[in-house]
């Protein structure tokens, strides 16, 4: 096992699934290929063909193990059907109920299960059910934030539950680079997911606007202006762009339903329509008013400078944390050994 696996990948290194569609094959399996645990999103509704050929996609573009991501909120239980059956890796599953069911059902099928959860609670009940790992999400993450606890004071409270239970914890929110990375191993986490990083890189299915605000923009807000109809009490992150700032304050009354379309784009192999306020973000087939678009963005977007390929992201990674990591051992010889 290379530098602190997790889940039997090299490294403690996950790239979240990020929707609806922008990690793609391409950015998995770059992901996979480096050693680390990238992730698909399924589509939100019933789509049990289309999953198999995008598993089966990924599958031509790397001979490494990778996972699938599931929001529970939207129907699902189709779209389950074919990841067990295809074998994943891992399966990671979000905003809604992490079952026993589902987890024996997962096992069955040989499929590691990963509950991504926002609160102490909620990871407690997916101790109790027997997942394999927990994805532990802070406030500071990008996209849908379920929970409204930090990363710094939940992830500890989390590491302690499952002590004894050889259950991984891998913390999210915020993280981008090695020094979050050594920080989240300093609170016991034993890896890290990423999705504002890897949002930004070569391979990510983001428009290309999308990624370049991401360097320009470097600010987040929590809010709920986007999706209210569709995604009702799913409050997110975004990058703070001018629209945003603009139409921070709707009235809590107004959605995205009646708005005027703004974009068009092909999501999952579907076309759809983009309206003013849908939680939609841009993707490289996005047509129309793109910077009026919904950009999530966790709060450590600010540390990131350029876009890279993803293989660089993991690279950058590892060998920071080893130089971090060694560096501290350098520290407490000091201290230990003073003159």
């Amino acid at each position: 096992m290379g530098w602190r696996g997790v889940l039997g990948f090299e490294y403690g290194i996950v790239q979240a699934p990020l929707g609806p569609d922008i990690s793609n094959p391409e950015l998995v399996a770059a992901v996979a290929n480096s050693g680390a645990l990238g992730f698909l999103r399924v589509p939100d509704w019933p789509a049990p063909d289309y999953v198999r050929e995008l598993i089966r996609k990924t599958r031509t573009l790397t001979d490494k193990p990778f996972g699938v991501g599931v929001v529970l909120a939207f129907p699902h239980e189709e779209n389950i059907r074919v990841i067990l059956e295809e074998k994943v890796a891992v399966m990671q599953v979000y905003w809604g109920e992490c079952s026993k069911d589902l987890v024996l059902q997962a096992h069955q099928y040989g499929v590691k299960i990963m509950p991504q959860v926002g609160s102490f609670e909620d990871a407690q009940k997916a101790v109790k059910v027997g997942v394999d790992a927990i994805m532990v999400q802070g406030r500071e993450a990008g996209g849908h934030v379920i929970g409204q606890d930090g990363l710094i004071s939940l992830l500890p409270r989390v590491v302690d539950l499952v002590r004894g239970h050889d259950i991984p914890v891998i913390a999210a929110g915020g993280i981008v680079d090695e020094r979050g990375y050594v920080a989240a191993l300093a609170l016991g986490a034993q890896g890290v997911a990423l999705g504002t990083r890897f949002l930004a890189t070569e391979e990510s299915f983001a428009h290309p606007i999308y990624k370049r605000k991401l360097l320009e923009l470097q600010k987040t807000e929590y809010t709920d202006v986007f999706g209210r109809a569709r995604w009702p009490g799913a409050p997110h992150r975004v990058l703070k762009t001018t629209f945003f700032v603009d139409w921070r304050t709707l009235p809590r009354d107004e959605n995205e339903s009646n708005q005027p379309i703004i974009g068009r784009s092909l999501i999952h192999g579907v076309e759809k329509e983009i309206r003013r306020f849908a939680g939609t973000v841009p993707n490289a087939t996005t047509t129309g008013d793109i910077e009026s678009m919904a950009m999530y963005a966790g709060e450590g977007v600010g540390l990131i400078k350029e876009i890279i390929p993803a293989s660089e992201v993991i690279k950058r990674l590892v060998k920071g944390a080893q130089v971090l990591i060694q560096k501290g051992f350098a520290l407490e010889e000091i201290h230990a050994f003073p003159n």
